[in-house]
């Protein structure tokens, strides 16, 4: 390790000391080291036990001391920045007895990452004030609502930890979607209009109205009769809202709000034929739903008039608007479209494939929920457009499974090693977790043969192996590499010494194969002790990273979480 870089983790774990009454935390400091040089993810396991030594001994420091040896390294310590806990306020909560929020997802395709934002902050509010949350499913458009995807959303927001109070299907609603739709007819605030497509849009442009706007109500609930009765095909009919033609924005002028469709739904099948297009259903739903703050992303900005618009003709007051910036998430694939056009042409897995953004890919690959909720939070509510990393994702999980995770051995690409005069031992103790003795150790058996040791370690080390160098094999010896063809060593001590440290397996290693993000695999040997563990666990291969574990008989399969 370099000496500027020995000095900068000195700089920020004096800092990270400085900054908690004398007591650095590992996992910041490296978060620290990663966020100024992300080329040292690279080699985050030798850099983890670096600053794991450099905090013990700067820990040790009294707080002067620190702040003596850091003013020295010319790194002044900067105050640290206050920041406000929690959330900010809801808006006009004095006009509400109880607030009432909701999440609305459309069941044609996975919950992602983007998603959740939404689901989270409606949530938190809601609970904050002893509130009610509802789970709303948006379902009216039956070419596209899938079955599955009822239950798979289900699952994920209770993975999240979000639970909901009440849950309603918008396709369990079309009797209460038509009342209000023939309401508005007879108060001649709709009109049913058979225009084709491109003469209306003509005509709104203009801002002036169609032929079907000028019939009266009487003539108009004909027209919706017929609707429901099959007179009219898909695309011959549909009922507008009646707004302002003089509106700048052509989009807010005489907007659609119900329309035909003949396609099978998969919870009513064709019990319907026609359907309430998103704003209309929407806006009958937040009012009946009495929903008090409506959370969404600024992009619904033209929705949320058209909305305003339809409580007017109503005589309702519309919710408290509460809007967010768009959350963007790099490195993962989002958009619904994509996920389902990958599935079927054999792309992609299935929802949970790794390289994709869904909660099912996410939660597969051992991202916990609380990482997930914190990295949201922490982003809040604020109108400004933002993005979220999984290099930001996986700071806040590797914080908090940090200290759970038990350690172990992998060997990716493994070279058979033979050390020579190898003082007699049978087997090797490990600590399970450095940081928890009562966890007790692990066992590793070794491959003798007479004098000697054989053990496999990763080919990516031991290309970088110079003869004569003093190598350490972790937790175990240290040897002298003397010879590259065949690869053979020598031993040399067992005092842990300041030298490059790798992993290794002997006797009874286990096949293993890693599924990477970009859906890759490492393949390579575990030590026998991943053997005993269970499907589901996330542990840590030291010196490579964190993996959940999918699989261990006959082979291990897992998948990596993050380094």
């Amino acid at each position: 390790m370099s000496k500027d870089l020995q000095k900068l983790i000195r700089r920020w774990t004096l800092a990270n000391a400085i900054r908690h009454e004398g007591t650095a935390n590992v996992n910041a400091v490296v978060g620290k080291l990663i966020a100024e040089r992300p080329e040292l993810k690279e080699e985050i396991e030798d850099l983890k036990e670096s600053v794991e030594e450099t905090v013990k001994k700067v820990n040790k420091l009294t707080l002067d001391e620190q702040r003596g040896e850091l003013e020295g390294l010319g790194a002044p310590e900067r105050p640290e920045r206050e920041e406000e806990e929690g959330l900010p306020e809801l808006p006009d909560l004095d006009k509400y007895p109880t607030v009432v929020t909701r999440f609305a997802p459309n069941p044609n395709g996975p919950l992602h990452l983007g998603h959740v934002r939404t689901a989270l902050l409606s949530h938190e509010y809601a609970r904050k004030h002893d509130g009610k949350f509802i789970l709303r499913f948006e379902d009216t458009n039956p070419a596209n609502a899938r079955e599955e995807m009822y239950d798979l959303i289900r699952e994920n927001l209770k993975w999240l930890g979000i639970g909901w109070d009440e849950e309603f299907l918008q396709s369990d609603r079309l009797k209460t979607y038509y009342k209000y739709a023939e309401q508005l007819l007879r108060d001649e605030n709709a009109y049913i209009c058979t225009c084709k497509s491109s003469e209306f849009k003509k005509l709104r442009d203009k801002s002036k109205p169609c032929p079907c706007r000028e019939l009266d109500s009487r003539e108009q609930l004909e027209r919706w009769n017929g609707m429901l009765e099959g007179e009219f095909d898909e695309g011959e009919a549909v009922v507008r809202i009646k707004t302002d033609l003089k509106l700048p924005n052509p989009a807010l002028r005489d907007w659609p709000a119900l329309r035909i469709s003949t396609a099978s739904h998969p919870k009513v099948g064709k019990r319907y034929r026609v359907w309430p297009l998103y704003n209309f259903s929407v806006s009958i739903d937040d009012h009946e739903m009495k929903i008090t703050h409506v959370i969404r992303g600024k992009e619904h900005e033209v929705n949320e008039e058209r909305q305003r618009q339809l409580f007017n003709h109503l005589g309702w007051d519309y919710p408290t608007a509460v809007h967010h910036g768009r959350l963007s998430i790099s490195g993962v694939i989002l958009s619904k479209t994509k996920v389902m056009e990958g599935i079927q042409e054999g792309k992609f897995e299935d929802y949970d494939d790794v390289r994709l953004g869904t909660i099912a890919a996410i939660r597969r690959r051992g991202f916990t929920p609380q990482a997930i909720k914190q990295s949201i939070l922490e982003i809040g509510i604020t109108p400004v457009d933002s993005t979220l990393s999984l290099d930001t994702l996986a700071t806040e999980n590797r914080r908090i499974i940090d200290d759970k995770a038990n350690r172990y051995f992998f060997v990716k690409n493994p070279i058979e090693l033979t050390i020579q005069k190898v003082p007699e031992i049978e087997e090797a103790k490990l600590r399970l977790h450095p940081n928890h003795l009562e966890r007790g150790d692990r066992t590793l058996p070794l491959d003798r043969k007479d004098n000697s040791l054989i053990v496999k370690i990763p080919s990516k080390d031991f290309s970088k192996l110079s003869e004569g160098k003093v190598v350490r094999l972790k937790d175990l010896l240290n040897f002298k590499l003397t010879s590259r063809d065949p690869p053979e060593a020598e031993f040399e001590s067992f005092k842990v010494a300041d030298v490059l440290k790798i992993q290794w397996v002997s006797a009874e290693a286990i096949k293993a194969r890693v599924l990477k993000p970009d859906g890759t695999q490492d393949e390579g040997l575990s030590e026998p002790e991943v053997s005993k563990l269970e499907p589901g666990e996330l542990i840590q291969f030291e010196r490579y990273g964190f993996v959940k574990l999918e699989k261990i008989k006959p082979e291990i399969e897992a998948v990596f979480t993050h380094n």
